[in-house]
């Protein structure tokens, strides 16, 4: 008999467990398949019963993982009812929440399994499995992300950035926009000569998401305007390796300033502090907005395929970055060179699991070249082609069929969420994503992203911006706040903080006196106890710093 499963309320919070498929503990269907369960505390797409691809993976590996994701709740929402609960899906990332399953006892210690599986075993050197190690000093979470294996072959920007439709750039000429003013003037220019789409819509010259967690559009610029890279909660100074509070620079101020003179003048959206993420992607899926800050994975997955659908990519309705700082001769570092590994949340086994070693060895298959293919080319000859080089290609009608809706549902299964590769396969020759492939990258490109690239002298996203050397290594800094509970009181101050931000920010961006915004925002703020937290990131990094020195 199956368990009963608090997982499935996730869905919409009250749903059926039946949407699960069953809870945690593997179980096999009429074809000998083992079949898992996993909940992912983002949102996502579900894929069909019937998909191809899972279905070949399946017949390679014996086994089926039945994903579900958010859906109408915050990640901290949804943990709290598995938690409650008491019983999980047998795989889980609990993204900004995982700090509480580890603190409930959900998930499974992986350290003692580690040497049993190589391809998992040989995902992270012995110093990033040691940065994965929590207070117990066991390891609970891999981390899936932005792991490069071989040369690294980075094309697309898949961070956060000031970004902009190559529409705009094209009718100015081109222009080098380096200045959050130069930004905002080009906005201000276009949109007063270009009031509407070809059809008549509106355009809308600057929208800012602020949703939950994901108001960093509106809160963490200050950093890479100053020409940081991407702490997330801090800077690093990185000559003195002192911590630094973006939020009270005179930057930070600048830069709000900057919004709140342009909300005034209408050019910042004013459904910017009320829209939720998915009237943020279906309003850039229209094809209106111009710009915005956000990370590319945040919106461009699901955006691009639907102005690729609509014709709007060929119109200039893409997005490229621009190298903004908040003035000339700052070096940027919103792009560095290496992977990130991002300690703070990973996909974890949970203690409802009857069976880890199977689910574990699942990992360990999807991380072999083979099935890492299929996960992310394809099948040869129905998603791509292989040349008489050797080189993996796609034609055009493979492409547009990668980005159609219904054949990913149907077709595509990447087991996005879990452990993954990006960099070159194991041939030596081949990318291990198509997006990452140079000849394919840039001709699966429409021809005005081409016709950006080429004006500017570039051949990826990344050339827009420039790439930087990987920061020290403390960073990134977010692994280590992301984790922090009210347990302590630099924990507190940052839940205050975050709270504060959210309520204030939007405020001071739609204040008539910017001034007096500004300095009631300043006063709360202090009063959150902001040095408590300040401090806790200080011994976080002298000590990421002293754990370094010991592998050198």
């Amino acid at each position: 008999m199956k368990k009963k499963c608090a997982a499935g309320m996730i869905l919409a919070g009250v749903m059926a467990v039946s949407l699960l498929g069953g809870c945690s503990g593997e179980s096999k269907n009429e074809d000998g398949v083992k079949e898992f369960t996993a909940f992912f505390a983002v949102p996502g797409s579900e894929i069909n019963d019937d998909n191809e691809i899972q279905q070949i993976i399946a017949e390679k590996t014996g086994v089926r993982v039945k994903e579900t994701w958010l859906t109408g709740q915050t990640a901290s929402e949804a943990v709290g009812t598995l938690i409650a609960g008491g019983e999980y899906p047998d795989f889980i990332d609990g993204g900004d929440a995982a700090g509480q399953l580890y603190e409930a006892g959900a998930f499974v210690p992986l350290d003692e399994y580690l040497d049993d599986y190589p391809n998992i075993k040989n995902y992270y050197t012995e110093e990033e499995w040691d940065k994965l190690r929590q207070d117990d000093g066991h390891i609970y979470w891999i981390n899936q992300f932005q792991n490069i294996k071989g040369e690294e072959k980075s094309t697309t920007h898949n961070d956060e950035a000031f970004w902009i439709q190559t529409r705009v750039l094209e009718w100015a000429g081109y222009p080098e926009v380096h200045t959050l003013d130069q930004y905002f003037d080009l906005l201000e220019s276009y949109v007063e000569a270009n009031p509407t789409m070809e059809d008549g819509t509106e355009n809308i010259a600057y929208t800012i998401l602020c949703e939950d967690w994901r108001y960093y559009c509106l809160e963490n610029a200050p950093q890479f305007l100053d020409g940081y890279p991407n702490d997330g909660s801090v800077i690093v100074d990185p000559e003195e390796l002192k911590i630094i509070d973006y939020n009270t620079t005179p930057t930070a101020k600048r830069y709000f300033e900057k919004l709140n003179d342009e909300y005034q003048k209408g050019i910042v959206d004013p459904e910017s502090f009320t829209q939720t993420y998915d009237e943020y992607i279906a309003k850039l899926s229209t094809g209106r907005v111009l710009g915005m800050v956000d990370q590319w994975w945040n919106f461009a997955y699901s955006v691009n395929d639907s102005l690729k659908q609509q014709g709007l990519d060929e119109k200039g309705c893409s997005y490229v970055p621009l190298p903004i700082t908040i003035d000339e001769g700052i070096r940027n570092q919103w792009h560095n060179s290496g992977g990130v590994l991002n300690v703070g949340s990973g996909l974890g086994i949970s203690t409802s699991c009857d069976d880890v070693e199977g689910a574990l060895q699942f990992i360990d298959d999807l991380l072999s070249q083979e099935i890492h293919d299929l996960r992310f080319w394809g099948v040869e000859g129905t998603d791509y082609e292989v040349g008489d080089d050797g080189l993996f290609y796609r034609t055009e009608e493979q492409r547009t069929q990668a980005a159609d809706t219904a054949y990913k549902a149907s077709h595509i299964c990447t087991y996005s969420y879990f452990p993954q590769y990006n960099g070159t396969s194991d041939d030596g020759i081949n990318a291990m994503k198509p997006e990452e492939q140079p000849g394919e990258f840039f001709d699966s490109l429409n021809s005005a992203v081409q016709r950006c690239f080429e004006a500017y002298g570039c051949e990826t996203y990344v050339d827009m911006l420039g790439t930087n050397e990987a920061p020290g290594p403390w960073y990134p800094m977010y692994s280590y706040s992301n984790t922090m509970t009210t347990s302590t009181p630099g924990g507190v101050a940052w839940t205050k903080m975050g709270e504060i931000k959210h309520e204030y920010l939007p405020r001071v961006v739609m204040a008539p006196d910017f001034e007096e915004a500004w300095d009631e925002y300043m006063d709360v703020y202090e009063d959150c106890d902001p040095q408590a937290f300040l401090d806790e990131m200080q011994a976080e990094l002298d000590r990421r710093i002293e754990e370094a020195a010991k592998y050198e």
